[in-house]
């Protein structure tokens, strides 16, 4: 059974401005985050990688990093696949896709084991892909509704850029999710971490677990994403804003009892492009870790 990797690369980035984030160059040669994230992966010992991307950017995608990306893991044995998020029925006015929960859609009948899904404009960390890989590894098909989420350290995944959305994790005393808060506004203090509300800034724990969206899931849950983009149909308040979202979706399987979530915890730091300012600080970043050896000259020589 292959262990895939599903990358959401569908985003249009509004906060980024008019450039497409997903394929902005951060690495000494080039490289993009994307390139790190299945470099990482194959590491681990992924051996499957889909890229969800959206018609309008697919020959941008393949110009920029599918084709490259392909020629770098065809040694391995491993050919990259591409599906489509279509976007159709949107309302008037609305630009968005339905959101992260709509967009795996697009891989219905393409999962028959465990997956891991990430953003394709987040770094995630060498020891997350592990963490995943060894997570996916103990699947249980006996187990459907068992799923995994990789935990950051909140001050790890702040952008000085401006504030940004995560979804801090409350958890029993078994490490496992009991609700996941979508806090949106969140900046860097000296103190460590504030929400941004009316009232002013809010202070919260620096050292929490939060949601970077990256998950480990099964089959079953891609099977049910259909039924449950009815019901959010049905039910959206705002057509023109509400979006379809994997954390909001598996917290509510949560709070139904039909889901279990282990929380793994990182203390990898994230990089992420959320604002145009972010970019040169992760260009940055890439090049300290070029320096200490953490990754080669050449990505991807390592793994051949």
């Amino acid at each position: 059974m292959k262990a895939t990797l599903v990358v959401l690369a569908a985003g249009i980035g509004a906060r980024y401005g008019a450039g497409i984030k997903q394929l902005e160059p951060v690495g000494p040669n080039g490289e993009l985050i994307i390139d790190y994230s299945v470099h990482d992966a194959v590491q681990a010992g992924f051996d499957r990688v889909v890229f969800i991307i959206r018609r309008d950017i697919c020959d941008g995608f393949r110009a920029v990093i599918g084709d490259r990306l392909e020629r770098s893991l065809a040694p391995l044995g491993i050919r990259p696949e591409y599906v489509f998020q279509e976007p159709g029925g949107l309302p008037p006015g609305r630009r968005k896709p339905w959101g992260t929960g709509h967009a795996l859609l697009a891989c219905q009948g393409l999962l028959d084991g465990p997956f891991t899904v990430i953003n394709a404009d987040d770094y995630y960390g060498k020891h997350a892909f592990i963490q995943a890989q060894e997570f996916m590894a103990a699947y249980d098909p006996s187990r459907p509704n068992a799923y995994g989420l990789i935990g950051f350290v909140l001050k790890n995944t702040l952008s000085d850029a401006g504030g940004v959305t995560r979804g801090i994790c409350a958890m029993d005393g078994a490490g496992y999710l009991t609700k996941i808060h979508e806090t949106r506004g969140i900046v860097r203090t000296p103190e460590g971490a504030a929400e941004q509300t009316e009232g002013g800034l809010v202070p919260l724990d620096a050292e929490q677990l939060v949601s970077m969206n990256m998950w480990m899931l099964t089959p079953a849950f891609a099977d049910g994403l259909q039924e449950g983009f009815e019901r959010f149909l049905a039910s959206m308040k705002d057509p023109s804003r509400d979006e379809y979202l994997l954390p909001e979706i598996i917290d509510g399987l949560i709070q139904m009892g039909q889901a279990e979530v282990k929380v793994l915890p990182t203390r990898d730091e994230w990089f992420g492009v959320t604002y145009q300012e972010d970019k040169s600080a992760v260009v940055r970043a890439f090049e300290r870790l070029t320096a200490r050896g953490v990754y080669g000259a050449r990505l991807f020589d390592d793994l051949r």
